[in-house]
């Protein structure tokens, strides 16, 4: 096509993304005008209006002195120098603000390098990491870019290929098979995408340009994403034909990246698994799952001989080496995670002061599983269902922090998907064996904790006792911890705010009998049979609630059902069961969409008060709950919104 029409095009969508408030995008539609045209005066200018809307004055100042340099018109010069005197005063009046916030968030960001952590191998479970030295809360003990990377199927459409950021509404597709879709050129080239080069190695505006313009010139118009730093061109193999890394499950596309990167370090296919020193539970798998194993282990290898110039021989010797990497796979991978929030909106005639036909009341804050990787070193980590250490990313890359104090010689310990207060032990116990072939052995899964105890538990028919009724799967989970804590005193070992309310719950005299339908502090018998069905009777008025809200047509029989059965659930559950806790943050919604918002207030701390009892005070789900607590108290002007914002900040900062 004509270079000069696709720039004006690529400059035209820049403008109409401007007007959008799309900046970044706008602002790479410019580049790439520049990249095709240097000397193309109108993208300069368009460049230096996106940066000067981006705060980005420095840069808006270069591009504006450049589109003035290259600008042939009188009346176009005129207008520019107008535009610039504006923008060079923005710039002289921020650049002293702007150098003291960078000072602070630099001394914000300060902290010291990454503790260079231990691996030790322990009786039960094997190697494991631990803490070399005391190490104080919310330290960063371990950073790692991924081994192998595999975005996951539901985000293929609305996120990133490489970096599993949001996709922009100017997504780049692979320049060989337009299948993968990328943020940016420079995450395309990464993942293994080639770049179409339609300008030449040198810019080509003439006259008198100092150095520092004209290394800005070449940065920007060059085209300097290069693939000199790219570790391993990761899609490279995947498009050549039919893309099958889209038709298998992740964990086989991932295998084939893992397989072909060993193969690129000249890793020979029969010690590849070993060079990679993963655990696995092929031994444990049923032979049914074994025989799917081999089937697709036959078919990955088919399409990577087809698909990679590496030679690959389809044998008994190589099938089985993929068999096992999938097993080790299976329990090494990571879930790479973004955190989503989804605002509930209330009606307007509540807040006249809003112009917009709805306002936001509530923000609901949930994990998305956007990919799947492989972190060699992160891998070593074991789990615990009372983690001390937490994981987040950042694009690609893994980070772990301590959540508490950890001493030194103390296992660092993360959750592999269950925790306390999040599912009670029986539930967690299961999980870990079907997914990782292991039985959990943390503190929390051999002692008696609070949270096990009453997170499904029912209430005692005595009507002033706080005592726990358990019924028999609990119980039976519960003797298995009872043979290492025989008495009370193993709640020695709980958090304070756990050790007050476990006495009220058990016997003045020490002992801990777990017997089901009885109550563990006064003994008196409960009929479970009666106490199951009235939970469903009143789970019906709440499943109802849940589907008028979703219909947005909450009607005033609906909701007051909803709240009886509340009352026939508190008097049913034990006070601190998670159910209630469900069924307070679902009537706290309701009462938010209908514009009774006090009311959604005191059934969101109701809800928080028993978060509280499972999970801990500082743990990370109490702090997204209160980021929707003072949500709806900032929509009330009620200014225990800030506390309760500084309560969410403290929480999300520990964990």
């Amino acid at each position: 096509m004509d270079k000069n029409l696709v720039a004006a095009l690529y400059v035209n969508r820049a403008s109409v993304l401007h007007k959008l408030d799309l900046l970044m995008e706008g602002r790479r539609d410019c580049n790439r005008a520049l990249q095709i045209s240097q000397s193309y005066a109108k993208a300069w200018y368009r460049r230096g209006k996106m940066n000067a809307s981006l705060g980005n004055f420095e840069d808006a100042v270069h591009d504006l002195n450049i589109a003035k340099k290259l600008e042939l018109s009188f009346s176009g010069q005129r207008q520019i120098e107008s535009e610039l005197r504006i923008i060079t005063d923005m710039f002289e009046r921020t650049e002293s603000s702007l150098v003291q916030h960078k000072e602070n968030e630099l001394d914000l960001l300060d902290e010291p390098d990454q503790i260079k952590l231990k691996c030790v191998i322990t009786p039960n479970k094997g190697r494991g990491m631990v803490a070399p030295s005391d190490i104080p809360p919310a330290s960063l003990v371990h950073a790692e870019e991924p081994y192998a990377l595999i975005i996951s199927k539901h985000c293929r459409e609305t996120h990133c290929h490489y970096c599993l950021n949001d996709l922009p509404p100017d997504k780049v597709s692979c320049t060989s098979c337009s299948i993968p879709l990328y943020c940016s050129q420079r995450c395309q080239i990464r993942a293994g995408g080639q770049m179409l080069r339609n300008h030449p190695v040198k810019h080509g505006i003439q006259g008198n340009i100092s150095h520092n313009l004209d290394t800005y010139i070449s940065e920007i118009t060059l085209g300097n994403d290069s693939e000199s730093d790219v570790d391993f061109p990761e899609h490279k193999h995947e498009c050549q034909g039919v893309h099958w890394p889209a038709v298998f499950p992740s964990e086989i596309a991932l295998a084939g990246r893992v397989l072909i990167k060993s193969l690129a370090a000249r890793s020979p296919v029969a010690n590849f698994v070993d060079m990679l020193n993963l655990s696995h539970n092929y031994p444990q798998i049923h032979p049914e799952s074994k025989l799917e194993l081999h089937i697709y282990s036959i078919i990955l290898l088919y399409c990577l001989q087809h698909s990679s110039r590496t030679e690959l021989l389809l044998n008994g010797a190589s099938i089985a080496q993929i068999v096992i990497l999938i097993s080790q796979i299976r329990v090494n991978s990571m879930t790479i995670f973004r955190m989503k929030s989804a605002d509930v909106n209330g009606p307007l005639h509540q807040f006249g002061k809003f112009s917009h036909s709805e306002v936001s009341l509530t923000s609901n804050v949930e994990q998305v599983k956007v990919g799947q990787a492989i972190y060699r070193v992160g891998s070593l980590f074991n789990h615990s269902c009372q983690p001390n250490i937490g994981v987040y990313f950042v694009s690609r890359s893994l980070f772990i922090r301590t959540t508490e104090f950890v001493a030194v010689g103390c296992p660092l310990e993360l959750s592999y998907g269950p925790q306390v207060g999040q599912w009670d032990c029986k539930d967690r116990l299961k999980f870990l064996k079907d997914e990782y072939s292991f039985r959990c052995e943390c503190r929390a899964c051999a002692e008696v904790n609070l949270s096990d105890l009453i997170l499904n538990a029912f209430h005692c028919v005595s009507p002033n006792c706080p005592g726990i009724v358990l019924d028999s799967c609990v119980v039976n989970c519960e003797k298995q911890k009872t043979r290492h804590v025989q008495s009370a005193t193993g709640i020695s070992t709980l958090e304070p705010y756990m050790q007050v309310d476990m006495l009220k719950c058990l016997p003045s005299n020490g002992s801990l009998p777990i017997d089901p339908g009885y109550c563990l502090k006064c003994d008196s018998y409960c009929d479970l049979e009666s106490s199951f069905a009235a939970v469903n009777r009143a789970w019906i008025s709440i499943t109802r609630l849940k589907d008028t809200m979703v219909s947005g047509e909450i009607s005033s029989t609906v909701l007051t059902a909803a709240l009886n059965s509340l009352c026939l659930l508190r008097s049913t559950l034990h006070a601190y069961n998670k159910r209630i806790s469900e069924v307070e943050d679902i009537l706290a919604e309701a009462f938010c969409l209908v514009g009774e918002l006090q009311l959604a207030v005191d059934h969101c701390k109701t809800s928080i008060e028993i978060l509280e009892k499972l999970y801990g005070p500082n743990h990370i789900v109490i702090g997204y709950e209160l980021v929707k607590l003072s949500s709806i108290q900032l929509s009330m002007g009620d200014r225990g919104a800030v506390k309760n914002i500084n309560r969410g900040k403290l929480s999300k900062l520990v964990q």
